[in-house]
């Protein structure tokens, strides 16, 4: 990549994106720039100040065929070839262009979001007494000139004609870089419009911008990356909108079908596809992206016959690699696996994105769905997955760098899945680790680990204590079930339950709202009563409903927290075992547990700040 760093006037830039020589890539966002921050812009440049640089890119680059806009309210002809494309700095050259070009109106906002149009002129006599009172000249008015009170009545002045205007003394700035001395020359007083073309049209007509030119060898990657490092604007540009510009210039796409490819609708329509799985609402158009670029590259791989074949990747400076060919090839088994993996997750009790441990896990999911195509619904090769699925989430390992983890999920699951006998177990099923100290530590649904042993019970035929019910897809929403705590708050403050103990997952399970309003803030062995009674079931029969929730009845009802935290902590390690295939070691020092906790809290709140992110 190549850059230079000349400067221009900005007479040029007003002739370069009127003319369509400088236009907007695809991926740039609407412009949406408030009247006051226009306004400011004019007072900078009629007081000589930098406003910053703008980033341009070469077009006719091989890597990136960007498809180019032309800058808002401008009348360039569709079609027009653009010289280059404007990449950082759209919101401010749209506002100058509009401003100071044509009829000099602007359709901006005010403070609150309205939408408005606006014309902006200065006060010849105030511009002259000294740029401190430029921010007082500059003014902006309606656009058709007429500025009106009293909803409207009453017209408090009158700018909607070059003789109204010189009457008043305001000078139009759509005319500073046009033809300002035939307006000048009809000004009554010559001798005043002779100062203010010198001291303020002059200065401005050479009026300096720096810019950033990228040359045609600059790839896509470079383009995003310059673009987060340089952009005034502080807004992100993701991966999805670089490839809805790339796609959108396709030639061959174009030439078979007559029209752009619109990554967007496509986005659009693949959300409509999931509108009926909630477990996929979060789902973004970056992670498709990504599965998408898991399976191009793996693809790549296995034809390459060279001695260094491309590597599988879902890293994004590959994701940029895509190619619209790509795109579609595997679009459509992708929403066919996503869709097939919110049902996977249905089976595991996880119906929509509240409890979903990691949503990133989707992608390799969905991936390797499309790999081992039927194979992965045989009973055998889904146990596997199952154990896959199990500990990754028990393991905690989808809460940091996870590109190259989905790529050893899609290179070494499919295989071992489906029983081959060279495939050694997955990293993901070697690298987890569960230790019973991480139940102490577990105390909110921010990790992961935390929403697996909610759902793990839920999967544990856990029925309702009020009506039996289980607490399967359909009764999970009309019950209003979510995690509530066992042994209450109010009786654990009452009785000397410290924080540790009482807000641990093992004093927590899945309840629906009204078993968790008839618990209130009682005694278990106060409540449990209660519950028979409005329930009108047996103690036995509330027994074995709490053994499915793997609560020790028999602790429950003598209101003993230590016997009861002691063997439901043994249970649930039983449970995890169970998931995830491997044995948890039982803590016996208190010192090693007080080190794991802090280790996972610390954890927890770096995955809070990948999720946020």
């Amino acid at each position: 990549m190549g850059f230079q760093t000349p400067l221009y006037e900005l007479s040029d830039y007003l002739k370069w994106t009127t003319s369509g020589k400088i236009q907007l890539p695809d991926f740039q966002r609407g412009y949406k720039w408030e009247d006051e921050r226009i306004r400011q812009l004019l007072v900078t440049i009629l007081r000589g100040h930098p406003l910053g640089v703008v980033m341009l890119l070469k077009s006719g680059n091989e890597q990136i065929r960007f498809k180019p806009r032309p800058v808002e309210g401008t009348n360039v002809a569709e079609g027009t070839p653009a010289e280059w494309l404007l990449l950082d700095g759209q919101q401010r050259l749209t506002s100058l262009t509009q401003a100071l070009t044509g009829e000099g109106v602007v359709d901006t906002m005010d403070s609150r979001g309205k939408r408005m149009r606006r014309r902006y002129y200065v006060d010849i006599a105030l511009a002259l007494e000294g740029e401190d009172r430029m921010d007082e000249a500059v003014l902006s008015l309606p656009g058709d000139g007429i500025e009106r009170t009293n909803f409207g009545k009453d017209i408090v002045r009158d700018v909607s004609t070059p003789e109204s205007e010189r009457a008043i003394g305001l000078f139009p700035v759509r005319l500073l870089f046009g033809d300002a001395m035939s307006w000048l020359f009809d000004f009554e007083d010559r001798d005043l419009a002779k100062v203010f073309n010198a001291d303020i049209i002059k200065p401005a007509g050479t009026y300096n911008i720096p810019a950033i030119e990228l040359d045609k060898e600059t790839s896509k990657s470079a383009v995003a990356t310059v673009f987060e490092k340089v952009n005034t604007g502080g807004l992100a540009l993701n991966v999805f909108e670089l490839l809805t510009a790339t796609f959108a210039g396709d030639k061959s796409y174009f030439d078979e079908h007559g029209t752009d490819f619109r990554l967007n609708d496509d986005w659009l329509e693949t959300q409509a596809k999931f509108t009926s799985y909630p477990v996929l609402a979060n789902l973004e158009n970056t992670d498709f992206l990504q599965a998408v670029t898991l399976l191009a590259s793996r693809k790549r791989n296995l034809s390459h016959t060279g001695p260094r074949p491309p590597a599988v990747s879902a890293k994004r400076e590959d994701v940029l690699k895509l190619t619209l060919e790509d795109y579609l090839e595997w679009v459509g088994p992708l929403r066919e696996a996503f869709i097939w993996a919110s049902d996977f997750l249905a089976d595991r009790h996880i119906f929509d994105t509240r409890f979903l441990p990691y949503p990133k896990q989707l992608v390799p999911l969905a991936a390797i769905r499309v790999v081992m195509g039927h194979d992965a619904d045989l009973l055998g090769p889904r146990e596997k997955l199952v154990r896959w699925f199990w500990c990754g989430i028990l393991g905690e390992l989808y809460g940091g760098a996870i590109e190259t983890r989905f790529v050893r999920d899609l290179e070494q699951v499919p295989a071992w899945a489906r029983g081959d006998a060279n495939a050694a177990a997955p990293n993901t099923v070697n690298d987890a680790t569960f230790v019973e100290s991480r139940l102490h530590s577990l105390r909110t649904r921010l990790a992961a680990a935390y929403k697996g042993i909610y759902v793990l019970l839920l999967g544990n035929q856990a029925r309702d204590w009020m009506e039996d019910k289980a607490l399967d897809k359909v009764q999970y929403v009309n019950l209003a079930v979510d995690i509530h705590h066992i042994f209450p708050q109010k009786w654990c403050n009452q009785n000397g339950i410290d924080d540790e103990h009482r807000e641990s997952i093992v004093n927590k399970t899945a309840i629906s709202a009204v078993t968790n309003r008839t618990i209130g803030g009682a005694a278990p062995s106060a409540y449990l009563q209660v519950i028979e009674k409005k329930a009108q079931i047996s103690p036995d029969h509330l027994d074995g409903l709490l053994e499915a929730h793997l609560v020790p009845a028999e602790a429950l009802r003598a209101d003993d927290f230590d016997a009861y935290f002691v063997a439901r902590r043994e249970r649930l390690c039983q449970l995890v075992e169970q998931a995830m295939g491997k044995a948890v070691p039982r803590d016996v020092d208190r010192g090693e547990f007080e080190e794991d906790s802090a280790q996972f809290e610390i954890a927890e709140i770096e995955e809070l700040a990948d999720e946020s992110e």
